[in-house]
């Protein structure tokens, strides 16, 4: 799960608790993705000129009220993290990611898109887009977190009987080898050790999720595939409502 729009999330909230200042968050989220800008803005009132660097809108959108980033990272489906309306919903989708930025009057959605110009250049174009004013209903943290253990566990209990382990590859068994080794956290400066190893873990999780691909395996019956298919999605949607719970765990003044 290589999201865009987690950096921004993470280290976005790192600055607005005092942890950071805005250049380090700026710098931080464009070592990920290269240079963020705004890119084309839909007609109506939103608070963003097309083309503006990203420390600049965040600037503006400070003096707006800006209080809070929150990571959605919605499937079809699942629309964990979305509050509507639905074109916010259906190019988040589409995404498979979004930034909702509450500001004080209103809660406004960032999509991300690849920018890339000529041979050389790659950065992030942040799509904006009006959002339903309402928190998004999404579990804490604690809760998060026992979900992603008790469904790694029945994942893992229900891929015994699928005999499909072999095809998985030997990218697949590295990043098993390395569940327990956390490495860097991928959170930012600010939040409690448990954000950071839930994140880290969820991190190593979606890694397997993208080398693991639904409806491939060898000597594998129809039911067989379907079990291992429908393991892994449940792993997803628990791995994902994790990242967003712990991308949220920071205390915001």
């Amino acid at each position: 799960m290589q999201s865009t729009s987690a950096p921004l999330v993470a280290w976005g909230n790192a600055w607005l608790s005092g942890h950071v200042g805005l250049d380090d968050a700026v710098d931080a989220v464009e070592r990920r993705g290269g240079p963020n800008l705004i890119g084309t803005v839909p007609p109506g009132d939103l608070p963003f000129d097309s083309d503006v660097p990203l420390r600049g809108a965040l600037v503006r959108l400070r003096g707006l009220g800006l209080s809070a980033f929150r990571l959605a990272l919605p499937t079809w489906g699942d629309p964990c993290g979305l509050v509507g309306p639905a074109e916010l919903n259906q190019a988040a989708i589409e995404a498979q990611e979004g930034v909702l930025v509450q500001l004080s009057d209103r809660q406004v959605g960032l999509v991300p898109s690849a920018d890339r110009r000529g041979s050389s250049y790659v950065g992030v174009s942040w799509t904006p887009y009006p959002a339903n004013n309402v928190t998004p209903r999404v579990p804490d943290l604690p809760e998060a977190e026992r979900r992603l253990k008790l469904t790694l566990m029945e994942t893992a209990e229900r891929l015994q009987g699928v005999d499909d382990i072999a095809s998985f590859g030997p990218a697949v068994h590295r990043a098993l080898d390395d569940l327990g080794d956390m490495g860097t956290p991928p959170l930012a400066h600010g939040y409690p050790p448990r954000a950071h190893r839930v994140a880290a873990q969820a991190e190593r999780l979606a890694r397997v999720l993208r080398l693991a691909e639904p409806g491939r395996g060898r000597g594998v019956s129809a039911h067989q595939m379907g079990m291992r298919d429908a393991a892994l999605r449940e792993l997803d949607a628990s791995v994902r409502r994790a990242l967003i719970a712990a991308h949220a765990a920071i205390a915001l003044p």
